[in-house]
């Protein structure tokens, strides 16, 4: 990949070259024919030596971005050649030449050329002061508008640079959060596994059933510990000293949630379709810090009418929805420069699944799918 930008970065440089080549000797070759327009447009018999030493000055354009003060002084020189023999050039080679050199230098540089050059042209009743000024202010503002350009481009990629930094951070903090809860979660399974085994032994010679009764939810509890485990695989946990070790919330708390944003005056409402049951703490983690960031939005960023939280226990995929009719305003936390949004997909990404957030006709949707089997099965949910 960046063997491939380089090569798109020479090739863009030299297509840049090219195009500069092929203007300056177009305004070389339409400044020396101007230039042998003026000076025989008096009647002045034509002769080679005026062609000769106008197509030098003239050619000496070519090389205005390397050399753009040698330029000024041959242009210069050749104006000074013609008057003493009589002739009466124009100054457009000399006018070119002071216009690149405040475009392409230092502005202390081209305000001390001007004024010789303009003094020059004067005594020389070549052009007058006006036109050499207009040259020199022509060719400052093209340098500034070039400075102010390049100034808003850097600008912009350092401003990328930075977005993409800030992303960066706040998936690191969200992956960070995320492996902090499953933590909590897979140590409280193990624990429950170790208490459980331990039991089912000590009864096992007495109460053979009710021992494998424990056994077996022990099996399902160690399946699901198995499963958060592969979720969190590859994540990086970072200490952090502020980390809250308290229970987690789960689905069984969405009503407790939900009721606390309708406090608020929120016109929020639940709804559970499917056949609810209990599902691995790291997914119903999941889902329930979906739908407490997708409520948050809504209330930081819409007024809505109506908002509908739904929950669907597919067979082989949880889907948590909440949409609202606030104008389209509850992508805030994306589209304003936050990162509600792209926590949300986290979350949905470490579980396994997937998070659509988009605008509607009248506001917005969250539409989370998360799946409950780890059989690779996908439900037809249309």
């Amino acid at each position: 990949m960046n063997a491939l930008l380089r090569r798109i970065r020479a090739a863009y440089g030299l297509a840049v070259a090219r195009r500069s080549a092929l203007f300056d000797l177009a305004l070389a070759t339409i400044t020396t024919g101007v230039e042998i327009g003026l000076l025989f447009d008096d009647g002045t018999p034509v002769a080679v030596t005026p062609i000769a030493v106008t197509v030098l000055a003239g050619s000496a354009l070519l090389a205005r971005r390397r050399a753009p003060l040698t330029v000024l002084v041959a242009a210069c020189a050749g104006a000074a050649v013609l008057v003493p023999l009589g002739y009466s050039p124009g100054g457009a080679p000399v006018v070119v030449a002071l216009a690149s050199l405040a475009d392409l230098r230092e502005r202390s540089v081209s305000v001390a050329a001007l004024v010789p050059t303009a003094l020059f042209l004067q005594s020389a009743s070549i052009s007058s002061l006006p036109v050499s000024i207009g040259a020199w202010a022509l060719g400052s503002y093209l340098q500034t508008r070039r400075r102010y350009t390049r100034a808003l481009e850097d600008r912009a990629a350092t401003l990328e640079r930075e977005r993409e930094q800030l992303d960066q951070l706040a998936a690191q903090r969200e992956r960070t959060s995320i492996a902090r809860e499953l933590h909590d979660i897979v140590a409280h399974s193990v624990t429950v596994t170790l208490i459980g085994v331990r039991g089912a032994r000590d009864i096992l010679p007495t109460e053979p059933r009710v021992a494998a009764e424990t056994l077996e939810r022990v099996e399902v509890n160690a399946e699901q510990s198995l499963a958060e485990l592969r979720r969190i695989l590859g994540l990086l946990r970072t200490p952090d000293n502020g980390a809250q070790w308290r229970p987690q919330p789960s689905l069984d708390r969405l009503d407790e949630l939900v009721s606390e944003y309708r406090t608020t005056g929120m016109p929020v409402r639940l709804e559970i379709t499917g056949t609810a049951r209990p599902l691995a703490g790291g997914l119903e983690l999941s889902a329930y810090r979906i739908v407490e960031e997708a409520l948050t939005n809504v209330l930081k960023h819409t007024d809505p009418t109506r908002v509908a939280v739904t929950l669907h226990y597919g067979r082989t995929h949880l889907r948590v929805t909440v949409e609202d009719d606030g104008g389209g305003g509850g992508g805030g936390a994306e589209g304003g420069g936050g990162h509600g949004i792209r926590g949300m997909r986290e979350r949905a990404a470490v579980t396994g699944g997937s998070l659509d957030a988009r605008r509607t006709a009248d506001g917005f949707v969250v539409t989370a799918r998360l799946p409950v089997a780890e059989n690779g099965e996908v439900e037809d949910e249309a």
